[in-house]
């Protein structure tokens, strides 16, 4: 199929941008009128298809093969193949979508990644979180609809990333799906264990670290007390869990340029596997600055506890993040992944990623996993 040119796209209805560059958008894909591709990072795959039930806007994205974005805003997000976006989706950046994930009509995501057949509902708001689980399209993670992660506390900061299921198993695909049941919602930041199912229609704000539990949240009771904005509580989970999300987002770092790397069959792919390494430094960058953000309203927290009678051992965890944190940032810029081959001979890229990881031997995915998990385990113990 022939490629089209500006003018000819501009007389189907389509805005193509002076920076966009042709060559990276595939000669057989869809753009339906009304739409604007922006950026000269913008990259579509073969057999995409844009905006066909509303107008989209494509801002310096990387799309793999088969991806729909149904109509919506879109920046700076990648996503891998036969990802979908349904209309109404507001997609920002240090998204990442992974194969066969997907959202249905006014979805919100900014610095989200979905692995595999990770589902979202409807009018949903779901910014910095990882989601893995599942197997397939038919046994997939899911939010319900009109879910909430709540990201951004009283205190004004923004330390909230939580953590569904995790990488060094998730990205073997073979892990059982979580499910958050609609209108409800997640404080963060959480951990949410495989397997785990929160109930419809409560709001979870704890950590479900056992796998396969139901959790049915408890209403709050009504009451009306004195508050202090910027007095913290629960320090050391929120640092632990932050720090437990970094550890993961490095792992998944690592798993993109050691194996995800394999499956590169032509420039397309390489253009989603490289915007997918430039968004996880966006969320690495993203989750320290929040931290930092945390660091500095410290001293006025213990200061209050203090004058306030605050628990002792909740004042000496929040001198001791003041005191240390500038190492520990120090620390993860210097961790190290060592390399790992999990492959006897390189695989065949056309065979496919999905089920190339899909049919590993159990002895590999557990070298994998070993190899994944140390290195999240020593971003952790910056904190013990």
């Amino acid at each position: 199929m022939k490629q089209r040119t500006k003018e000819e796209w501009k007389q189907a209805g389509v805005d193509i941008g002076d920076d966009v560059d042709l060559s990276r958008i595939a000669s057989d894909v869809r753009i339906y009128s009304g739409c604007r591709i922006q950026g000269g990072e913008t990259s579509v795959g073969p057999g995409c298809i844009i905006g066909q039930e509303a107008p989209a806007t494509i801002e310096n994205c990387q799309l793999g093969r088969r991806v729909e974005l149904k109509g919506g805003f879109f920046s700076r997000a990648v996503f891998f193949d036969g990802a979908m976006m349904g209309s109404g989706a507001h997609v920002r950046a240090g998204t990442i979508l992974e194969e066969e994930a997907s959202g249905a009509h006014s979805v919100g995501l900014k610095q989200t990644i979905f692995m595999p057949f990770v589902t979202a509902g409807s009018l949903i708001n779901f910014c910095d979180a990882l989601m893995a689980g599942g197997t397939s399209r038919k046994d997939h993670s899911e939010i319900g609809s009109s879910y909430v992660h709540f990201n951004f506390t009283p205190h004004q900061d923004k330390a909230t990333a939580s953590l569904l299921g995790d990488v060094p198993r998730g990205v073997f695909l073979d892990q059982k799906p979580i499910f958050l049941g609609g209108q409800g919602g997640l404080v963060g930041p959480a951990r949410i264990a495989y397997g785990s199912v929160v109930a419809a229609g409560g709001v979870c704000r704890q950590d479900l670290v056992d796998e396969q539990q139901l959790h049915i949240p408890p209403r709050p009771e009504a009451l009306t007390r004195t508050y202090q904005t910027g007095v913290y509580s629960r320090s050391d989970r929120m640092i632990r869990n932050n720090l437990i999300y970094i550890g993961n987002m490095m792992a998944l770092r690592e798993w993109y340029r050691q194996v995800r790397v394999l499956f590169v069959r032509d420039a397309f792919d390489q253009s989603v596997l490289s915007g997918g390494l430039a968004n996880l430094e966006r969320i690495l960058n993203e989750r320290i600055k929040r931290l930092d953000d945390v660091a500095e309203k410290m001293e006025y927290s213990v200061s209050m506890l203090q004058t306030e009678g605050g628990k002792p051992e909740e004042i000496e965890v929040q001198k001791r993040f003041m005191a240390e944190w500038a190492v520990i940032k120090k620390n993860l810029a210097e961790i190290t992944c060592k390399p790992q081959t999990l492959f006897a001979e390189p695989p065949d890229p056309e065979n496919g990623y999905l089920q190339t990881i899909q049919l590993l031997n159990n002895s590999v995915r557990e070298t994998g996993r070993t190899w994944l998990q140390a290195l999240v385990n020593d971003v952790e113990k910056l904190w013990n």
